[in-house]
């Protein structure tokens, strides 16, 4: 192998391995996205996710991810989040999610077709003691299946102090 191609492929190596490691989020607990099924979110196809929480002191931010194609035919999005703690109380919030603008624009980050959302649900939230939690989402709105629901995912963070 030449020398130029040897340094050549070493810089583009060196480059690859140095951006995946800024891609580590050392303040994210959590933030994981699931497939919805043939893009058709069916009520009773609700995404569970657990979350082990260590310092019930810190604060934290969370946030429901959401991908829906350019094909989605509302402007909104309403779920349901419920929350489980260790001691085994439920809390059930209805939350909307704002899409599209009234002229018809997303609001989220475009790629292709698809549309990212990260919609803030509890910021600086105190978790009320140590232990897991059982967050679950589900879709609230008429239609059943939400056609063009590519992935529902949660975020939970540490709020840096």
């Amino acid at each position: 192998m030449k020398p130029a191609l040897k340094f050549f492929l070493i810089i583009i190596l060196g480059s690859a391995l140095l951006s995946s490691a800024g891609c580590t989020d050392p303040g994210a607990i959590i933030d994981q996205n699931t497939p919805v099924t043939n893009r058709n979110w069916a009520y009773p196809d609700k995404f569970r996710y657990d979350v082990k929480i260590e310092d019930a002191n810190a604060r934290y931010n969370l946030y429901m991810n959401l991908r829906v194609t350019s094909d989605y035919k509302y402007s909104n999005l309403f779920v349901l989040i419920s929350q489980t703690g260790p001691d085994k109380k439920r809390t059930i919030k209805r939350y909307e999610l704002k899409l599209a603008n009234k002229d018809g624009e997303w609001l989220g980050e475009g790629s292709g077709n698809l549309y990212s959302y990260q919609n803030s649900f509890l910021t600086n939230y105190k978790f009320p003691a140590k232990g897991v939690y059982h967050f679950e989402i589900e879709q609230n709105m008429r239609d059943n299946p939400l056609r063009e629901v590519n992935d529902v995912g949660l975020r939970v963070e540490k709020v840096a102090p």
